[in-house]
């Protein structure tokens, strides 16, 4: 019989911006409407015809390579740590998309939450949050945004906030100052776990990507 398509999930947004060449070098290679970010389609060809592409949101890349509705994704290992799937394996740093997740207050807010023994947050994270948290002996009330974290202390909906943090210029804009580093991130691959055992072509590309990275890190110790 013969194998069907695969399907390969990849985020929408910044993180898309830099694993478009590495995903290039590594033979996946998108039709051309990809590039246009005014295409709202979500599935798209590439330049084999049993590869398929996804665009979708971070979480949900992570969410349909779980389940199996895709074979293989790129995501951030911010997502990986918040979901924790069983069944989803990241067998490859890509060593792009760097950035850190961070709680983050109000500059003017001198108040002392290690004393206390509960804080509100306002964050897409609440699993990581509260995992933080908890082990600084405080117990965080999670409330789940989207976006917009920032405005989230000064309109007095949480103490505090934790989101990822890149140059730290969002949170400057909006009187913010980074309190503490919970996470250092970078963008993995990612399979299903049960398609890496069943299909040699998730294999291949797994070993393909890692010769990618490998070969990115020699050139930078070259450097």
């Amino acid at each position: 019989m013969p194998q069907s398509d695969l399907t390969f999930a990849v985020p929408k947004g910044r993180l898309l911006d830099d694993a478009l060449p590495v995903m290039e070098r590594a033979g996946v290679v998108p039709e051309p409407g990809f590039h246009d970010k005014a295409n709202r389609a979500l599935c798209f060809a590439t330049a084999r015809e049993d590869l398929r592409l996804i665009r979708v949101r971070a979480f949900d890349v992570a969410t349909f390579v779980a389940h199996g509705a895709a074979q293989i994704g790129i995501v951030g290992s911010d997502v990986i740590e918040e979901f924790d799937y069983a069944d989803l394996y990241a067998p490859v740093d890509l060593d792009i998309g760097h950035c850190h997740l961070a709680v983050a207050k109000q500059a003017e807010d001198t108040r002392d939450i290690d004393a206390q023994s509960h804080v509100r947050v306002a964050t897409k994270y609440p699993n990581i949050t509260r995992k933080h948290f908890e082990r600084h002996g405080i117990q965080a009330e999670c409330v789940k945004l989207n976006g917009a974290m920032e405005l989230a202390p000064s309109l007095g909906l949480s103490r505090r906030i934790v989101d990822l943090v890149s140059t730290g210029t969002t949170l400057r804009e909006n009187g913010l100052v980074e309190t503490m580093r919970i996470l250092d991130i970078t963008a993995r691959l990612i399979v299903n776990r049960a398609a890496l055992k069943t299909d040699s072509r998730v294999a291949e590309l797994v070993e393909t990507f890692r010769r990618e990275a490998d070969a990115r890190a020699s050139q930078q110790v070259a450097a």
